[in-house]
């Protein structure tokens, strides 16, 4: 179940990324597998997975730049 959890996380975070760079799902797919914020997010250690979504595409385009 916490899997899915994140799943479903991941796949909102990703559709917001898309809207955010005006970019297609699927651009937005590969740009944040490639992210390290993707990294901490996969590691419970860092606590990401208790960050809003909004926060986390932040992070992203931060760290696109």
């Amino acid at each position: 179940m916490r899997d899915n959890v994140l799943w479903r996380k991941e796949s909102h975070i990703i559709i917001l990324l898309a809207e955010a760079l005006h970019i297609d799902v699927e651009r937005a797919l590969n740009l944040f597998y490639g992210t390290e914020t993707y990294r901490q997010l996969s590691d419970p250690r860092y606590g990401l997975q208790l960050m809003s979504d909004q926060y986390i595409v932040d992070n992203i385009l931060a760290e696109l730049q």
